[in-house]
C-alpha cells in the first residue's frame, strides 16, 4: 500500500495537464470541501496548471460545518487560487418544501447533486473542467452520490485509495489540521465515513487491496485474520454499487448501433 509520493504527484499532475489538453481546457474547477481528499485534489491541480487556472467552490448548507468552511477558505488563500463561497440551503430548502423527508440520506444526496449542479454551471461560465476528488475507496464501495460528488469531467486521485492519499498529503505538504481530520461527507452533523460505513479506512483499504489489486479469493483474506463478515460486507458493497462506476448500458439494436463504442474516433473524410 506504499507509494513512491513524488512518482504518483508525477504522474497525477502530468495527467491533468494532458486530460484538459485533450479538451482544450486550461482551467480546472472543484469543490473545496475543508476535507483532504479536496485539498489533495485542489494541491495538484495547482502544481499541473499554476495557481491562476485552478478555481474552488466552496458549498456549504447554511451554517453547518462552518469550521470546514473556513478551513477551506483558508486554503485556497494558502494554494492562491481564486474562490468562492455559494450557500445551498436556499435550493435544498426550497425542494424538500414541497416535498419533505425526514431521511438524512435523501437530503445528503440532494446536497451532493446540487453541489455538482453549481460546479458544472461554472464550469460552462468559467470554460473549466471539473475536477473529481472521489478516491478509489469511495468509488469501489459506491460510497458517494451518482450524479453528486461522483460526477466530474477527469478523476485525478480515483486509482489511489484513502490511506495512500493520506501519504500524498503528508508529501503535499497539506495542512496538519485537514490531514487530520476525522473523514466525513459533511451531509449531516455528526456524520462520519468511518461510523456511516461501519468499518474503517485502515481495514477497508486492506481488504480491497487483496480482493482487487491482488485478486486474492475470499476464504484467504478471511484465513489471513480479517472477519468473515467484513470481508462479505465489502464484496457486497462492490457488487451492488457496480452501476455506479459504469455508463448506462444501451442495448444495441442494429450493426452500426450508436452505443458507447461511437464515442471512438471514426474518420468520416476516408
Amino acid at each position: 500500500m506504499k507509494i513512491n509520493e513524488p512518482f504518483v504527484e508525477k504522474i497525477l499532475t502530468a495527467f491533468i495537464r494532458e486530460e484538459l489538453s485533450k479538451f482544450n481546457y486550461k482551467k480546472g474547477i472543484l469543490g473545496l470541501s475543508g476535507g483532504l481528499d479536496s485539498a489533495v485534489c485542489a494541491s495538484l491541480a495547482v502544481n499541473a496548471l499554476k495557481p491562476n487556472n485552478v478555481i474552488a467552490l466552496v458549498m456549504p448548507y447554511g451554517e453547518t460545518f462552518s469550521e470546514d468552511v473556513k478551513d477551506a477558505q483558508e486554503f485556497a488563500k494558502l494554494l492562491k487560487i481564486k474562490s468562492r463561497v455559494i450557500n445551498i440551503s436556499p435550493m435544498v430548502d426550497a425542494y424538500f418544501s414541497s416535498n419533505p423527508t425526514e431521511s438524512k440520506i435523501l437530503k445528503g444526496n440532494k446536497m451532493a447533486r446540487e453541489r455538482m449542479s453549481i460546479l458544472y454551471d461554472f464550469s460552462a461560465r468559467e470554460n473549466a473542467l471539473i475536477l473529481g476528488a472521489s478516491n478509489k475507496t469511495e468509488l469501489l464501495l459506491g460510497y458517494g452520490t451518482i450524479h453528486g460528488d461522483m460526477a466530474c469531467g477527469i478523476c485525478p486521485l480515483g486509482d489511489l485509495y484513502k490511506s495512500q492519499i493520506r501519504q500524498l498529503a503528508k508529501y503535499l505538504e497539506i495542512p496538519e489540521k485537514i490531514r487530520k481530520k476525522i473523514p466525513s461527507a459533511g451531509l449531516w452533523i455528526g456524520q462520519t465515513d468511518e461510523e456511516e460505513i461501519g468499518i474503517s479506512y485502515d481495514e477497508i483499504d486492506k481488504i480491497l487491496h487483496q480482493l482487487v489489486d491482488k485478486r486474492t479469493p475470499k476464504k484467504a483474506i478471511i484465513d489471513s485474520g480479517f472477519k468473515k463478515e467484513t470481508v462479505e460486507k465489502i464484496i457486497t458493497l462492490i457488487k451492488n454499487s457496480e452501476f455506479k462506476r459504469k455508463l448506462p448500458p444501451i442495448p444495441k439494436i442494429s450493426s452500426r448501433s450508436i452505443g458507447h463504442d461511437f464515442l471512438f474516433p471514426y474518420d468520416w473524410d476516408k
